[in-house]
């Protein structure tokens, strides 16, 4: 399994096109999961955090939450449905190594 579809994005757009409210949403989620550092400063969990995917919030959940912790897993899987929220497989650094390709140079592997 290639690093990109190791990844799901909840993108910040509804099913029918619509921006989902409140704006804020993804870092909401993202802190249900997050905990505090030895620096006392909230860290997100790595497998799950807020992006701005061209300029829409979007949160990035790696697919080992699912063995990791079913639960949260099943929590955010949830809230997408729920909210029809567009899901999908992170493609975005396939789609780079294509558009590198493109341009005649070499893609480091």
């Amino acid at each position: 399994m290639s690093a990109s579809s190791e990844r799901i994005i909840i993108e910040g757009i509804k099913e029918d096109g619509n921006k989902f409210r409140p704006s804020d949403w993804c870092e909401r989620l993202a802190t249900t999961l997050a905990s505090f550092g030895e620096d006392q400063r909230l860290q997100y969990c790595k497998s799950a955090h807020p992006c701005l995917i061209n300029g829409i919030n979007c949160l990035i959940v790696d697919r080992d939450l699912e063995t990791k912790s079913p639960e949260s897993y099943t929590f955010l899987m949830a809230f997408a449905s729920e909210n029809k929220l567009k899901v999908q497989e992170d493609r975005r650094q396939a789609a780079l190594d294509i558009n590198v390709e493109r341009r005649g140079r070499r893609v480091l592997v």
